[in-house]
């Protein structure tokens, strides 16, 4: 079965006093093309952040984001008691020795003073918080993998249908095949005899007649087509990261078709190859998102 590369996954786990959010988006890309924003307490963990997803995503433009949030309570910066009070103490005492005016404003002035409301405790990534943000990276990549496959296997449907309409039409040429060789004798014959006071080799010509169908014969043309079309088929139920390889295949299917369009010299079996190439396109432009 296989996997688009067009996929999306978001997870919350909470944490004591916080909601630790990841989300994981996916587009298509010829490789892995990752970009990561990480909030600052888990960005000592980036490179096993990258490898996690590296090794899940496998190909694809990837988006992945991490950040926290938290209590509107937690999220208050503490006021440091100890220091205003320190504080106050000091400007009495210079109030007094100096006989400066005390402040009639004593909170507006204390609050405004260095590091009363700064926070000076570096936040260290506890190992239990760091379970609980590999469990929530975990989820979100889990949800992006089940949204690949859902992608995937719509892919897969379309392609089903495309391939079945390339087969149907593949074999529906056969009945012009005869209808054009008869096509061809009688435009080459008739052409001989709108020549006046000609003569020719009857036998000479029939070889040469052999000799210009040969060069127009489409058997092997249709035969590889057949061969590539079941190739395709089995290739999307052989494993999951085949994209380039369905690519490829699709390739080679349009060269046989170019070269049996070169070759048909018949409207109805140009007409055909047309819509041969219709489908072929549209396996062309959503092969571009299978993983």
């Amino acid at each position: 079965m296989i996997l688009s590369m067009t996929g999306y996954g978001k997870a919350v786990v909470a944490y004591k006093d916080k909601k630790i959010n990841v989300e994981v988006k996916s587009l298509n890309s010829k490789a892995l093309d990752l970009s990561t924003r990480i909030a600052p307490l888990y960005r000592e963990k980036e490179m096993e952040i990258r490898q996690k997803v590296a090794q899940t995503v496998l190909r694809g433009k990837v988006d992945f984001s991490i950040w926290v949030e938290r209590d509107a309570g937690a999220e208050a910066t503490p006021i440091n008691a100890a220091l205003v009070a320190n504080y106050y103490r000091q400007i009495k005492e210079i109030s007094e020795t100096a006989g400066i005016p005390e402040p009639q404003e004593w909170f507006a002035t204390l609050l405004r003073l260095p590091d009363v409301t700064t926070k000076t405790d570096a936040e260290v990534l506890e190992e239990e918080e760091w379970a609980a943000a590999r469990q929530a990276i975990d989820s979100a990549l889990e949800k992006l993998v089940e949204f690949r496959k859902q992608e995937g296997a719509a892919l897969q449907r379309r392609f089903k249908q495309n391939i079945g309409q390339i087969s149907q039409l593949l074999a529906s040429i056969e009945d012009y095949e005869g209808v054009r060789v008869e096509k061809i004798k009688a435009r080459i014959i008739d052409g001989l005899a709108a020549i006046p006071d000609v003569e020719y080799d009857k036998n000479r010509l029939e070889q040469e007649l052999i000799y210009y169908i040969e060069k127009l014969d489409i058997s092997e043309e249709k035969q590889r087509l057949a061969n590539h079309l079941r190739y395709f088929r089995e290739t999307m139920e052989d494993a999951e990261s085949q994209g380039k390889k369905l690519g490829f295949i699709a390739q080679e299917m349009g060269r046989e078709i170019n070269t049996t369009g070169s070759k048909s010299n018949l409207a109805e079996m140009q007409n055909i190859v047309v819509q041969m190439k219709d489908q072929l396109e549209q396996i062309k432009e959503q092969v571009l998102n299978v993983l």
